[in-house]
């Protein structure tokens, strides 16, 4: 070697060997004070010593033979166990700037605003929204420039840059990742990449764990998240998806940013990375334990038992995953030892599609099994039909998502629940001007309101009165007809043909409870078996007519008492339904006591055959249908 390199490796030597970690973490051992109770890289505004030391490292580097096969491995290790020379400096200089790293790392890291973070979780795009949407630069709370001491970055609050929903965070003042990339860049030169990894992940992995927790991301086993009950588990399907995008566009994000400046085509030797993704190996070390974590807890759900309460808050995590996923492959997808963890994200969500389309049927099916029990009382509304209804609106407010998810008409399905099962209904026969242009999703929900009609029509059959029977399908079509002309979403996918269907139905169950209530009633207002004829004039059988109004009267004193008891409990068709009684009653009444009161007036006792005036029957008609034991009433009589 020249005189003047030999001289230049020297100079290097001694300024690499005043910084020798190993040697003063012997000294304080020993009671002595170590060189490394002072930090090269503390952000202090003289750096002078650290750019001399960065010059040694190179010309050792530069000058020094290349190190032995044996003194591969850890810099400190190798520089406590090796002898002089150049290749010992060359060691502790290593060693020296492992310290510095994890130095860097630990005391320069800026805080992690939570709360900021969380505010991603209202930014959900559609891929169209993605598109268009304008990216929006967040003024920092902090001044990057400011970087004059340890203090003044510790603790300085985190600045933000957008690309399109993702938002990257400064981990770090921009003159902390200039000093780990120059840290890096020469650990990796020297062979030392792997080391530089591990103390990298050492410190920054504990960070991003820390990070999740604080977003409220809970280390759950499957077999957890399954155990818990549905309300429990409701209520952190809404937390994880909230914290989720955070995690994904905020700590994800940030680290792989972080990485790329401080690791981007650094030649480093890692046991999980080829030569081709080896700066892709630093971003997987920190985060692939975390992603896994919290991909795993939407995994838990999509493989769980499906049960029709799950299906829309399987649908709001399907599509905060498919919201999420051109995040997942931008951060994941590219990076080699990274992209399992974007297969594994699209895998869990075809997994909830599979899911959602599985609830679906088992709804179907539930429905169409649904045992006829005992029937509800007064013929009011079955608590089944609120349930599918509301169960469906739901399902036309999820329009979007499930027209893409749905992709399959319920015949093959309807078909398998029927098999056996003689009393099952058959799909109407709608024929729409397009068949292709409808839905699937349209089809399904047809499917389930037919079902539903089925199961009331059973459910009809169990009351004892054919008038109750006609009436409690008046009330539960009804509901139908209004919850769908209720929702907008729904009219427009069971379409106006069918709703004319439904409303027909209605109409005809409100005539045959009128008929079957009243028509005897009505009869007994006839003239009918009341003349008697003979010789040159005809005449009223008195007797007759007595128990023409004893009949009467005894006629719609049971209907009052039987039908105040029955319910209606939508108060606008309970009106109407009182008043289209009213109208065929009141005038029968009224003509039937014109023409024959005269006739019980001028015999005994008229108060027992001619109990009520129309206005009595008027006031009794508002006792009707309210589902409950009518009022006495102080009736005025005719006579008395």
């Amino acid at each position: 070697m020249e005189g003047s390199a030999a001289e230049e490796l020297e100079a290097a030597e001694r300024v690499v060997m005043r910084w020798d970690s190993t040697a003063s973490a012997a000294s304080s051992a020993g009671g002595g004070r170590g060189g490394d109770d002072q930090m090269l890289f503390d952000g202090a505004a003289d750096r002078a010593e650290a750019e001399r030391f960065l010059r040694a490292v190179d010309d050792l580097r530069r000058l020094a033979p290349p190190p032995s096969p044996a003194s591969a491995g850890s810099p400190r290790r190798a520089s406590a166990a090796a002898g002089g020379g150049a290749c010992t400096a060359l060691q502790v200089a290593m060693a020296r700037l492992e310290d510095e790293f994890r130095h860097v790392l630990s005391a320069r890291a800026l805080d992690l605003e939570i709360e900021a973070l969380a505010g991603l979780s209202s930014l959900s795009m559609s891929s169209s929204d993605r598109r268009n949407s304008d990216a929006t630069e967040a003024p920092p709370a902090g001044d990057d420039d400011d970087s004059s001491s340890v203090s003044s970055s510790v603790g300085r609050r985190s600045s933000y840059r957008s690309l399109q929903s993702i938002r990257e965070i400064d981990l770090f003042p921009a003159d902390a990742i200039s000093d780990l990339h120059a840290i890096a860049s020469r650990m990796a030169a020297a062979g030392y990449g792997r080391e530089c990894v591990q103390v990298y992940a050492s410190v920054r992995k504990p960070a991003v764990d820390s990070a999740l927790r604080r977003l409220g991301v809970e280390k759950l086993s499957i077999g957890d998240v399954q155990r818990l009950e549905w309300n429990a588990l409701e209520a952190k399907i809404r937390r994880w998806i909230r914290a989720a995008r955070a995690a994904v566009r905020g700590v994800f994000a940030s680290e792989r940013r972080l990485c790329f400046h401080i690791f981007h085509d650094l030649p480093l030797c890692t046991s999980t990375a080829t030569a081709t993704a080896a700066d892709d190996a630093p971003f997987a070390e920190v985060v692939k334990g975390a992603a896994l974590q919290l991909f795993g807890f939407a995994e838990a759900i999509s493989i769980g038992r499906r049960s029709p309460e799950k299906l829309f808050k399987i649908i709001d995590l399907h599509d905060a995953l498919s919201d999420m996923l051109p995040d997942i492959s931008d951060i994941f997808a590219a990076s080699k030892a990274a992209e399992s963890i974007y297969v594994q994200a699209a895998e869990i969500r075809s997994r909830l599609a599979d899911a959602v389309r599985g609830i679906l049927l088992e709804f179907e099916n539930a429905l169409l099994r649904d045992p006829s029990k005992t029937p509800v009382p007064g013929g009011t509304i079955h608590p089944l039909t609120r349930y599918v209804m509301n169960y469906s609106t739901l399902i036309s407010d999820y329009k979007a998502t499930l027209s893409e998810l749905i992709i399959s008409r319920p015949s093959a399905s309807s078909r398998t629940a029927a098999e056996g099962n003689e009393a099952t209904p058959a799909f109407p026969d709608l024929d729409p001007a397009d068949p292709d242009s409808q839905l699937p999703l349209a089809t399904h929900l047809v499917w389930i309101i037919v079902v539903l009609e089925h199961n009331l029509e059973s459910k009809a059959s169990l009351y004892k009165d054919a008038a109750l029977s006609h009436l409690f399908l008046m009330n539960n079509v009804h509901y139908i007809v209004h919850k769908v002309k209720d929702s907008a979403e729904l009219r427009g996918l069971i379409g106006d043909e069918y709703l004319k269907r439904l409303t027909g139905k209605f109409w005809q169950a409100a005539t045959s409870y009128q008929r079957t209530a009243w028509l005897k009633i009505l009869n007994c207002l006839r003239d009918e078996g009341l003349h008697v004829s003979g010789g040159f004039s005809s005449g009223i059988s008195k007797s007759a007519l007595r128990e023409r109004f004893k009949a009467f009267n005894a006629a719609f004193e049971e209907a009052h008492r039987v039908q105040s008891a029955w319910y209606v409990p939508d108060t606008q068709l309970r009106e109407e339904l009182r008043i289209s009684i009213s109208e065929k009653l009141l005038p029968a009444y009224r003509s039937f006591l014109g023409r024959f009161r005269h006739h019980i007036e001028n015999s005994r006792h008229p108060e027992l055959y001619i109990k009520y005036t129309v206005e009595d029957l008027e006031i009794a008609m508002a006792d009707f249908f309210e589902g409950s034991p009518p009022p006495p009433h102080n009736r005025r009589r005719s006579h008395g």
